[in-house]
């Protein structure tokens, strides 16, 4: 797979706004039920200021995925720990990318002090749960019909790996 990894700038925003956006129109791995403006995706690049961010993009320059790191909680003794943000393009999954962004943001991960990743998975995403646990992952703990999407309610599973 001819795919680049690289840093996410701002001009990646509105392509990822669309990548993202596509999972919300399209099942339950996005938690929200109506597409995100621009200054939503502006809070989150904010709140991975100083985390790994990364993009991976095809020979042509378009954005088929990204993953970044950001804060679980802003007080100092949360430091060690962040939650992890990934979205593939959906003719993208299962050919070894998601694992390749999370190598990257996990070799970053260690080399900035962060010692735990975090995941916030709706339970009704199979693919994503499975992906995690295939990659070290463990579910730490489940909120139990927390979330409402589009007339669905499920569980929000929270998955952790040490690094």
């Amino acid at each position: 797979m001819d795919i680049r990894l690289t840093p996410l700038t701002p001009a990646d925003r509105r392509p990822l706004r669309d990548l993202f956006n596509y999972y919300v129109a399209h099942g339950f791995a996005a938690f929200a039920e109506q597409p995100l403006p621009p200054a939503s995706i502006d809070r989150l690049l904010d709140l991975a200021q100083g985390y790994p961010a990364i993009t991976a993009k095809n020979p042509a320059g378009r954005l088929v995925g990204f993953g970044l790191l950001h804060p679980h909680n802003p007080l100092s003794t949360f430091a060690h720990t962040a939650e992890i943000t990934c979205f593939l393009d959906s003719d993208h999954t299962r050919q070894g990318l998601g694992t390749r962004i999370l190598r990257e943001l996990e070799e970053g991960a260690r080399s900035q002090g962060i010692r735990t990743i975090l995941a916030g998975i709706a339970s009704l995403n199979e693919a994503s749960l499975a992906f995690h646990r295939q990659h070290g992952f463990v579910e730490a703990g489940r909120f139990r019909q927390v979330c409402r999407k589009n007339g669905t309610l499920f569980d929000v599973v929270w998955m952790q790996k040490m690094l």
